[in-house]
């Protein structure tokens, strides 16, 4: 046993660092936990830990992460998926930390890029109102102007609620690759001021998507003398903490794959040079050559997308295609986006001026990069290692996206993050699904010669929850059930959720897997709570998860329906949430191609793409979904499955949904 792990148990002990934080309570779970952090690190091994919902797991990797960083000279990354907890840990977590240890350190937040302001693009913008921007979006700017000079730190999510500003606007003053630089904007910057937190930082705490893409992506975080990162992860000798890590396999995929948005890529087109309103970022620089390229790039974009969706027979199909075929339509918009960009490329090159110089060179990359998508995204180019798939999106579907996924990153973070010689910590209070505990997930991942632990929750459950099954709803209509099947089922089960909302009076989470039912119960219900003084809140209804969480917390007795998003990553201790009803078991829809994709690949490796995919993913996101209602020791309430299957399937697959309620929790079959 090492120093670090010696001192990890000291530190949560009875009498440790901790034992005079307000609230602190000695659990040995979290001692063990973070005892096995300890040598984690001083192995340089990886390590999966599930720690169960209130071991108290963000402590028990940040007091020997710090340490260990610290003692050590290495910055400590933490990756978590959900902004409620990067919040937490960097405004309350590590303040704690801090406090306990009596020492000071550095810990910074990281974000994106374009989360940031950037000064000189500001001042360009407020330049070129007039080339730019209509009155109302010019008052914007200046509203960002008098925000900037009160918050010099300036990122995005930190506007006041009452500052509309548009995506447009926002687009010309965020920091962008070649324009903000720190020989450009200097050292206050807000992005150039975030950027030089991080580097002088012990610890950084970012999210999994912009984690994965500097992975992939290892450069982009080198200094301006493209120092290498030497052993480190994505900063020299860097460690990493991936929490809410069952979700790192799809982030890791999506970040791996490609996507090409119709309304991104008119967007940026529009933002160089608009025909109708004769504005835009290249005006002032326009040549008739210009102009033509610019429009004639807008006007292969609106072609391409519209045959595309023809070709893929997207309306047939209802919405979501996979393309299988390479040249599956033909490529008309890569060459016009190249040609656009070789004269972008060209007036560049031409420029007196370092910030026009360096403006236009922001803007041929980005160009190319839609154009290299687009070749990719017709040719399918990586189409043995990844799925691709066409799918309209927004409102009526009236945009197009075509996008691609790696199937299986189980070999790429096999060796990035498991068997690259540094300790990667993943954990998360769900790691193990179904029969095969823990060894699903490090399978899925890559981790599989990672030691594990599975921690419980300390919570008192036989107290504290009470679980119904309702064994007499009717099961969930198959996709050909005829239209009296599907409405009595849904009729089924909005009385079902009414008498188990009069059971808690309101104050509950009602989950779905699909939007389009959601909408259905969210008009069946509303009378109901209209009549008992609840309000109802339905994910969708054009308020975003944050604001919705808000007013649910607010609001004691009001009930919240939601989907996918809300299954997880959703802390809402007291009596706000005293009832989770899950109306469906969530079993991934075969239909998305990238789970469509797995499932083969699952079978070509000689499995069985439900007992070894599917049945292992739904137990996980029921796991997280159950996870919501009991957050603190105090925490009573219910929870409601209105899923039939669980019992009337349970020797099948049923009992693998009851084995992951938690342990001394009270069970009753309606």
């Amino acid at each position: 046993m090492g120093w670090l792990t010696e001192q990890t148990l000291a530190d949560f002990s009875e009498t440790g660092v901790l034992s005079g934080a307000t609230g602190f309570e000695f659990r040995p779970q979290q001692q063990q936990m973070a005892a096995a952090v300890a040598l984690a690190l001083e192995n340089s091994e990886p390590l999966l830990v599930e720690a169960g919902t209130g071991v108290g797991k963000s402590l028990a990797y940040l007091i020997p992460s710090i340490r260990f960083a610290l003692q050590n000279g290495r910055k400590a990354v933490v990756s978590t998926h959900t902004i409620n907890l990067q919040e937490q840990l960097f405004h309350k977590d590590i303040p704690t930390v801090k406090k306990a240890l009596g020492c000071q350190f550095q810990a910074a937040l990281l974000k994106g890029r374009a989360n940031y302001l950037c000064k000189t693009r500001l001042r360009r913008a407020m330049e070129q109102s007039r080339d730019l921007f209509n009155q109302a979006e010019a008052k914007q700017l200046h509203q960002l102007l008098e925000w900037y000079r009160q918050c010099p730190e300036a990122s995005l999510s930190e506007l006041p609620e009452e500052l509309e500003i548009s995506p447009k606007v926002w687009a010309q003053v965020c920091s962008e690759n070649h324009v903000c630089t720190a020989r450009n904007c200097g050292p206050d910057c807000p992005y150039q001021a975030a950027r030089r937190r991080v580097q002088e930082a012990d610890v950084v705490v970012l999210n999994h998507t912009l984690f994965f893409g500097l992975l992939s992506l290892a450069d982009e975080m080198a200094d301006e003398t493209d120092e290498e990162r030497m052993d480190g992860f994505i900063f020299p000798g860097d460690f990493v903490i991936l929490d809410e890590a069952h979700t790192i396999e799809n982030v890791a995929s999506q970040q791996l794959g490609i996507s090409l948005r119709e309304a991104d890529l008119k967007y940026d087109l529009l933002r160089l040079y608009s025909p109708r309103t004769h504005k835009g970022s290249l005006r002032q620089l326009a040549t008739p050559n210009l102009i033509q390229l610019i429009e004639d790039s807008q006007t292969a974009t609106e072609e391409f997308f519209k045959a595309a969706r023809a070709d893929c027979r997207l309306e047939e199909n209802r919405g979501t295609v996979r393309l299988r075929t390479p040249d599956w339509t033909e490529d008309i918009l890569s060459p016009s986006l190249n040609s656009l960009y070789l004269e972008i490329h060209r007036m560049a090159a031409d420029q007196e001026s370092e910030l026009t110089r360096a403006e236009l060179k922001d803007t041929a990359a980005r160009i190319l990069a839609f154009a290299n998508t687009a070749k990719e995204c017709v040719h399918l180019t990586e189409l043995e290692s990844s799925v691709y798939w066409a799918e309209t999106y927004g409102q009526d579907g009236a945009y197009t996206n075509i996008s691609s996924a790696l199937v299986n990153v189980a070999d790429v973070l096999r060796e990035k993050l498991f068997e690259s010689g540094r300790t990667c910590i993943c954990t998360s209070a769900t790691l193990s699904g179904g029969d095969r505990g823990m060894g699903y997930f490090a399978g899925r991942v890559g981790a599989e010669s990672a030691p594990a632990l599975r921690i419980g929750s300390p919570f008192d459950f036989a107290r504290q929850m009470r679980v119904s099954v309702v064994g007499s709803m009717p099961p969930p209509p198959a996709n050909r059930a005829s239209d009296s099947e599907v409405n009595g089922y849904k009729a089924a089960l909005a009385d079902w959720i009414m008498r188990a909302l009069d059971m808690s009076g309101g104050r509950a989470f009602v989950l779905f897997t699909s939007y389009a039912l959601l909408r259905d119960q969210a008009a069946r219900l509303r009378p109901f709570c209209e009549e008992r003084g609840w309000t109802l809140l339905a994910q969708g209804d054009g308020r975003d998860r944050s604001r919705l969480l808000r007013m649910f917390k607010t609001d004691v007795d009001s009930v919240l329906l939601g989907t996918d998003s809300f299954w997880m990553g959703v802390d809402v201790p007291g009596e706000a949430l005293s009832n989770v009803i899950i109306t469906r078991i969530p079993f991934e829809s075969p239909g998305n191609p990238l789970v469509e994709a797995r499932n083969e690949d699952v079978v070509k490796r000689g499995g069985n793409s439900f007992t070894d995919y599917s049945l292992p993913e739904a137990v996980l996101k029921f796991r997280q979904g159950i996870g919501r209602l009991i957050r603190s020791k105090t925490d009573t309430g219910m929870v409601v499955l209105l899923d039939s299957r669980i019992s009337s399937r349970y020797r099948f697959y049923g009992h693998c949904f009851l084995d992951a309620i938690p342990e001394g929790a009270v069970k009753e079959f309606l």
